[in-house]
């Protein structure tokens, strides 16, 4: 299947783009064509399914196609959408044949109605499929390509089975024969040459096993549907060749519908349909009434090869509807053996009510969203599908999460393509109190609990709705959890890694400051219960409003001269990326380090964490505004006198007298 040159060149699929209309001018080839319609050649980009294209038409990979693989006139491709209604209109004709050509041949006064007629009206559209398969591309097995070579076509239908057997089964040799002779055609030879009609049913078989892979039609409706039609056309078979066995048995009286219906051969043919129905249907189910039975030794042989078939069919149809129920059931039987599972390991390891709820909620849960298959279906799609998917669905979401506001499109896309989205059930803790921070969430939909531990005793610090965050005040600061986050009923949330976070934020250093800027704005207005359980949250908010303070005094003093302010310009951007492109946090004491003169006090020898400011004058009056005193020496802890701030790194202890 081909593409044009921009479509393969655009970054998302074919799946998820709009079919264009078509601009083809007036009065093209195939306009003029007056049998276009049906013969025009239908590229990939035409298929309005795309499930339904049999994946037998795919080549091998590395095999190198040709732009446009059927440019010849009256060629038909096999996946042609209507060539697929002209093979669906045949399948029909096809069940009239099969029942027919049984039913003619059981009952020979069928012949003398408008069955003959109908017959050769069938046989016309099958002689017209037979003409119309010599324009029909077919898959070479070797290449894997489809082959449109008029010649190719013709010599393998002609050297085929197939088109024997096609001629031999359309050809209306009753009609040839009373057109010729005038006598009616009627005797058991014309009913037995009727059989080979029956060659026509590998066309149903075809059309089953395709629609059982079409994604378009439930598949538990299409076995159901295919084992129906078998069940019925063998109760058609059976009652049909049993009534034959009676109508041409010497003496009538001794059959099985003659000891029943002394003239049956006088009566209307349905009646002796109806007879034979009854039975082949009672003996199939084994349900065996004894009103009807074999009387003769014919029928008896008959019906024990009939009985014994019977068991093979019997036991593929329960089998058969055996498997479908089953594989509906399997997910609920895989969902109570994983519930006895937890209950026993709860029960021997003697574990909290608490801990055994949260573990049967969290697999109730997983079970009830399975049929989602979410991580199923997106780990098998190419990532720019993926992306394309969870940009459509939390895009929203991501941008209205205070942390990323007012950030550029391509971060936010960034951002997207690597999240991960969850649920949670009620009373499920996401986060812990004191782990580790790996990952933040957003909430899309629920609710939950901000709670701080103490020993056995909890409290609710606050309770976040859909929009808001939880845990990223831990991988933000890089400190362990502060609070528990708990969900207070069915939450869905996005799951973004810390690592992740922080590669994309860092490889702009004006992203970076939006979002500290942002993250320090959220800061302020969160409750004083809240700020109290956040380490360092008061003197890292203090420092931030001395150094606002400073830059907004140093700017009234002079407009003309370019100081750090929220706005920095491209060479302290420069500096700040050289830097790492995030703030860095520091540990200030007022005093020289130990191994030096030490007349410190002992209220700063613990010194003070602090954000790295932009310039030594800050420093040392953040140092004045924090101890008391202005310094003039900036000393690390191994006597290294600090001339630049470029050379600090986080968490360095400066020491400033």
């Amino acid at each position: 299947m081909s593409t044009t040159t921009s479509e393969a060149r655009s970054p998302l699929p074919l799946l998820f783009r709009k079919e264009r209309a078509s601009t083809a001018p007036l009065g093209t080839s195939e306009e003029r064509s007056p049998l276009s319609l049906l013969f025009r050649r239908r590229s990939s980009k035409d298929v309005k399914n795309i499930t339904s294209v049999s994946s037998s038409l795919l080549p091998a990979f590395g095999t190198v196609i040709e732009e446009n693989p059927s440019s010849k006139p009256f060629i038909v491709l096999p996946y042609d959408r209507r060539y697929r209604l002209w093979e669906l209109f045949l399948v029909v004709l096809v069940g009239y044949s099969a029942w027919a050509s049984l039913f003619e041949l059981a009952f020979e006064k069928a012949a003398d109605g408008a069955f003959p007629t109908i017959d050769v009206v069938v046989d016309f559209f099958f002689a017209v499929d037979i003409v119309l398969t010599f324009f029909v591309a077919y898959l070479d097995t070797s290449t894997y390509l489809i082959v449109d070579d008029y010649n190719l076509i013709a010599r393998r239908y002609l050297k085929s089975l197939a088109f024997v057997m096609d001629v031999v089964s359309t050809l209306p040799i009753q009609f040839v024969y009373k057109t010729i002779t005038g006598d009616s055609a009627r005797g058991q030879a014309f009913g037995f040459l009727n059989l080979l009609r029956l060659w026509r049913l590998r066309r149903v078989a075809e059309l089953f096993k395709r629609l059982e892979k079409d994604t378009l039609f439930n598949y538990f409706v299409i076995r159901v549907i295919k084992l129906l039609c078998v069940t019925i056309f063998w109760v058609h078979i059976g009652g049909c060749i049993l009534f034959w066995i009676a109508y041409h048995y010497p003496t009538p009286t001794d059959t099985w519908i003659g000891s029943q219906i002394d003239d049956f051969k006088n009566r209307s043919i349905w009646l002796g349909y109806t007879y034979s129905m009854y039975w082949s249907i009672v003996t199939l189910t084994t349900v065996g009434y004894g009103d009807l039975h074999a009387v003769n030794t014919r029928e008896k042989t008959f019906n024990m090869f009939y009985m014994l078939f019977n068991i093979g069919l019997t036991a593929y149809i329960i089998g058969n509807m055996t498997n479908l129920v089953v594989h509906g059931a399997l997910r609920t039987f895989t969902m109570r053996s994983a519930i006895n599972h937890i209950l026993r390991y709860t029960s021997k390891n003697e574990l909290p009510d608490m801990m055994r709820e949260q573990m049967l909620a969290h697999m109730q849960l997983k079970f009830k969203t399975a049929e989602l298959k979410q991580e199923e279906v997106l780990q098998d799609l190419p990532k720019a599908i993926r992306s394309s998917i969870n940009e459509h669905l939390f895009r929203s979401v991501i941008e209205n999460a205070y942390l990323f506001k007012g950030l550029p499109d391509g971060l936010i896309v960034q951002l997207v393509s690597h999240i991960k989205a969850e649920y949670f059930p009620p009373k499920m803790e996401i986060i812990l109190q004191n782990e580790i921070p790996t990952d933040f969430y957003i909430l899309v939909s629920g609710g939950v609990e901000i709670i701080r531990s103490k020993g056995a005793s909890e409290q609710v610090l606050a309770k976040f709705g859909p929009g808001h965050m939880a845990g990223e005040i831990g991988v933000v600061f890089n400190i362990p959890q502060p609070f528990t986050v708990r969900t207070r009923r069915l939450s869905q949330v996005i799951r973004v890694s810390h690592h992740k976070f922080k590669e994309m934020v860092q490889s702009d250093i004006d992203d970076s400051k939006l979002i500290i800027t942002n993250f320090m704005t959220y800061l302020k207005g969160l409750d004083d219960e809240l700020k109290k359980e956040i380490p360092f949250l008061r003197d890292l908010l203090a420092n931030a409003d001395a150094q606002e303070t400073v830059h907004t005094e140093q700017a009234q003093e002079s407009n003309n001269e370019e100081i750090v302010m929220v706005t920095r310009d491209e060479n302290e951007k420069k500096e700040e990326h050289k830097r790492g492109g995030a703030p860095i946090r520091l540990i200030i004491h007022g005093h020289p380090p130990p191994n030096q003169d030490n007349n410190s006090n002992g209220d700063d020898s613990s010194g003070r964490l602090v954000m790295l400011p932009d310039s030594i004058q800050l420093l040392f009056d953040l140092a004045e505004k924090k101890f008391g005193r202005r310094g003039s020496t900036i000393v690390m802890a191994d006597g290294a006198h600090v001339e630049q701030l470029d050379v600090l790194r986080e968490n360095d202890n400066l020491y400033i007298f």
